[in-house]
């Protein structure tokens, strides 16, 4: 299952949130906010980058490690859930084609994020990259709207891990479908009362997500191949190959295989803490995403070799099922055991990182103040812990497939397509800005990521299209609360800030002197 990167942060040592200062994004910098309309700084001058970032975080992450921080986003327990949905819709060896086709818009959006990232690599990700873009237009909608869209989407994304850890707990003891509902969330309870704590480093949980990713991965990987039936894999049923059934399935396929590959741009939202991000970042996104879409590819085609398509679409255990066939059960124990584990870290990672998305953009002055709240011993933010618990639990009721094809349609809408969009105007505004790596072939991979994402979107279905628009509705309406109590854009001042322009500018004047000295 993708999670949120767990340092997905604006760092929370640059906002002061008990200053009322309604009029300014971003209180405690040095240079103030300057009005529509006033002048950009001057470019930063060329050179290596440093050590040392401008916030102070050490740039320590390289290539290998930056690329396996994604693959372990990445994965996680999706392809043990999700398989059997794209069986599906996708008949038997056809879902080869959602993959890899999934894999293509990924590598095409995933050139986005490494432009911007380089251009500006601290913590944020979509949040900086929207407000930086859409400053000029829409004041603060984009980013507010982003936040206001994760306090769903982080949630429905956490509730697919608790109904897959509840199913593979199926293989142990049959549940009635309203005891599987309470087992959820009970999860997620669990999830939220071991978070309510002082989390120093979730590193220990990072690394048994990825150690168990691979262990598991691999057995299921060797189990299937060990006693593998090509006939079985890349039969094709009747009916399958037919144009219209395969146009129908293809959209929805897609939109299961975009879900598992979400975590691609992981490093994008530790940019303060990658070597030489121009260089690291879009190696690591295709790296990662080549190497995820091999596995989902292996196992898929592993699976279909050891069990008839009708078993492995209708399975709510397809990795245990598969073992169970190759092995036998005490193999297929080992294996759920693992998968409960995986799951239970990656959801537990993801709330603890995704948490701290809203009570940074509320000490930012980018959403409501009580987000910015921390616990006042404990020192971590409850309330948008609780907040986000509470989705995840009442998300939990909903099936499976509802889940993804909603949080899918979220995410495309408001941060996918919002980025293409940021890049081009930052393109047009910010032409001066330092950009370490730009999109090869401009804009051809933007332009092949809109067409990829407009048409998952609409493969979503209309039911998770409604939730969308309904969600988005109900962001608008908040964002005007809270830009009336802000008084801010449209009730205020529209304000620029070019900030990585700034920085640049003030860098290159403090290199001026001591080169001159």
């Amino acid at each position: 299952m993708p999670s949120q990167p767990a340092s997905g942060e604006v760092p929370p040592d640059k906002a002061e949130p008990d200053r009322a200062e309604p009029d300014r994004a971003e209180p405690d910098r040095a240079e103030p906010d300057r009005a529509e309309g006033a002048g950009t700084g001057q470019a930063a001058a060329s050179g290596e980058v440093s050590e040392v970032s401008k916030r102070g975080f050490v740039r320590a992450i390289g290539l290998f490690p930056a690329t396996a921080l994604n693959m372990s986003q990445m994965v996680g327990v999706g392809p043990f859930i999700t398989i059997p949905l794209i069986l599906a819709v996708l008949t038997g060896p056809l879902a080869i084609a959602g993959w890899v086709l999934g894999a293509l818009i990924a590598i095409c959006d995933g050139l986005v994020w490494a432009e911007l990232g380089a251009a500006m690599p601290t913590a944020g990700g979509s949040y900086v990259y929207l407000r930086e873009g859409f400053q000029y237009y829409a004041g603060r909608l984009m980013p507010f709207m982003f936040v206001w869209s994760t306090l769903l989407v982080t949630p429905l994304i956490m509730s697919t891990g608790m109904i897959g850890m509840t199913d593979y707990l199926g293989y142990f003891w049959h549940m009635s479908p309203w005891v599987t509902h309470v087992v959820a969330v009970g999860f997620t309870v669990l999830t939220v009362a071991l978070l309510w704590r002082r989390v120093e480093s979730v590193a220990a949980i990072t690394k048994l997500l990825w150690a168990g990713m691979i262990v598991t991965v691999g057995l299921v990987i060797v189990g299937t191949y060990s006693h593998f039936s090509a006939h079985l894999a890349f039969h094709v049923p009747p009916g399958a190959l037919s144009l219209g059934s395969f146009a129908a399935g293809l959209g929805a396929g897609l939109v299961i295989a975009i879900y598992d590959f979400l975590g691609y741009y992981t490093v994008a939202y530790m940019g303060d803490e990658i070597k030489q991000p121009g260089r690291v970042m879009p190696k690591a996104i295709i790296l990662s995403i080549l190497g995820v879409m091999c596995i989902y590819l292996a196992m898929n085609i592993g699976i279909l070799g050891v069990l008839p398509v009708r078993a492995a679409m209708n399975s709510k255990f397809v990795g245990s099922d598969a073992m169970t066939a190759v092995w036998g059960r005490p193999a297929a124990v080992a294996v759920t055991i693992l998968i409960l584990v995986t799951a239970f870290a990656s959801v537990y990672t993801g709330l603890c990182g995704a948490s701290r998305l809203p009570f940074n953009a509320a000490r930012d002055r980018m959403f409501f103040r009580p987000f910015g709240k921390l616990h006042p011993t404990l020192r971590f933010p409850h309330i948008s812990l609780l907040v986000m618990g509470l989705v995840t639990a009442i998300a939990s009721f909903l099936t499976l497939t509802t889940i993804i094809n909603a949080l899918i349609a979220l995410t495309i809408w408001v941060q996918f397509i919002g980025q293409i969009a940021a890049l081009t105007i930052l393109r047009r505004k910010q032409p001066r800005l330092k950009r370490p790596y730009k999109q090869w072939l401009y804009p051809v991979p933007s332009i092949i990521a809109l067409i990829g994402w407009i048409y998952i979107f609409q493969g979503s279905g209309w039911s998770a299209i409604k939730i969308m628009l309904i969600w988005t509705g109900l962001g608008l309406l908040a964002f005007l609360v809270w830009a009336r109590i802000e008084h801010t854009w449209p009730f205020g001042p529209k304000l620029i800030r070019e900030q990585f322009l700034e920085e640049e500018a003030a860098g290159s004047a403090q290199v001026r002197p001591r080169r001159a000295a």
